[in-house]
């Protein structure tokens, strides 16, 4: 039987999207033996997505991705530290800073001159308003350093594996398909900062005289690219659902015994914002799939993504860091717990293309994504322990989307 040719697709969702990824692929790549996932017929990422998709396909295992970006263990070079997403956008702030002397002269000329009211040039002098608060550059510069290792290359042509990176176009709001034909000079590291530059957070990433942001803001998941390759099969997975509180289960790993808001509404605008935001963009989703299934018939997809009755996932913060070890964990869990529930319809879609669920794996209840934490004396455990209450200070100034 010739080999099915499988292919990712990994939505985005900022570092708590990173945490499920993460979680979910391990579990993935316990319970299905006969799938490699660094060997794949193609990836395609968007925004944190993208990262994890450019680490596959040049050869980082699932449980490499996670002793990088979630125990910041492992060699140096491969090591994502929360502390890459935080650092203030400097020069963004100095190029803002240096044009407001000229437009607030502008703005008074409007005001004194033609009588304009303060109002109506409100929107000149909100140009100086830097583009975003965080800097991409170090992450950029720390996956261009994992990409550079013996073995990796940071270049779309030279990788073994198709691989696609999507952004959006600022000035057009087209899709920005880097790693195909036309697409694929650009480095991979800087396709994910493009990928992964969030409006508000993150400047606008320049390439070839244009300005790109995050993928995710023309589709969640841009699976046609991997279902126009003439594959048998495609893995999905997408982070971000809405909450269903009106069947909302108990936390299980996170520590909350009861569900933390049982109505929506008393947890005021951030709660509220939370749900429409991952409501929308999973609308989007639900309309692809259905748009795949019908442009494309021949090809199985499996889309796998939170319980929406589960508050752990939604209680988190999108940009939360602090808790990436937990909700790693509880990702990891839930996907044993999902391919356990699922294992009929599962086993039916792999049979035809000669994979299998190792039913013993997901029955094993003692298996764990993590090991024990165990808390040191030492001046790095004391620096990390630093970092994580600066974070969780962070986390409570940023927004629950």
């Amino acid at each position: 039987m010739t080999p099915p040719r499988i292919g990712l697709a990994l939505a985005g969702g900022g570092p708590l999207g990173a945490n499920y990824e993460i979680g979910a692929l391990c579990a993935l790549e316990e319970a299905l033996p006969g799938v490699d996932f660094n060997d794949l017929a193609g990836y395609v990422g968007v925004s944190a997505g993208a990262c994890l998709a450019a680490g596959l396909a040049n050869g980082i295992s699932p449980r490499q991705l996670c002793a990088a970006f979630i125990e910041n263990d492992g060699p140096r070079a491969d090591v994502i530290s929360p502390r890459l997403f935080v650092q203030p956008a400097w020069i963004e702030f100095a190029r803002r800073f240096a044009a407001l002397p000229g437009l607030s002269a502008m703005a008074l000329w409007q005001v004194l001159a033609r009588r304009r009211a303060w109002l109506e040039v409100a929107e000149l002098l909100g140009r100086a308003l830097p583009t975003g608060v965080f800097s991409n550059a170090p992450l950029e510069a720390q996956v261009r350093r994992m990409l550079e290792q013996p073995g990796r290359s940071n270049d779309f042509r030279h990788l073994a594996r198709r691989l696609v990176l999507v952004a959006t176009d600022l000035d057009s709001g087209a899709t920005a398909p880097f790693g195909t034909p036309g697409w694929d000079h650009v480095p991979i590291s800087r396709a994910v900062a493009a990928s992964a530059a969030l409006p508000g957070l993150f400047p606008p990433v320049a390439i070839d005289g244009r300005w790109y942001v995050d993928g995710a803001l023309k589709k969640t998941l841009h699976a046609r690219v991997l279902l126009d390759m003439g594959l048998d099969l495609v893995l999905c997975l997408n982070p971000l659902v809405p909450f269903d509180s009106t069947r909302s289960r108990r936390h299980r790993v996170l520590g909350s015994a009861e569900p933390r808001i049982p109505r929506l509404v008393d947890g005021g605008l951030p709660v509220v914002l939370s749900q429409t935001f991952r409501t929308l963009i999973h609308s989007r989703l639900e309309l692809g799939m259905k748009g795949y299934e019908a442009s494309h018939p021949e090809v199985d997809l499996l889309l796998f993504e939170p319980d929406h009755r589960d508050p752990a996932m939604f209680d988190a913060n999108v940009f939360s860091y602090r808790q990436r070890r937990k909700l790693a964990e509880h990702a990891y869990q839930q996907t044993r717990a999902n391919l356990r529930a699922r294992q009929g319809e599962l086993s039916r879609i792999l049979a035809r293309h000669g994979l299998a669920l190792d039913t013993a794996v997901l029955a094993d209840d003692r298996r764990t994504l993590l090991k024990k934490h165990r808390p040191t004396g030492t001046r790095a455990a004391r620096a990390l322990k630093r970092l994580d209450q600066v974070l969780d200070d962070l986390e409570s100034r940023l927004p629950a989307v």
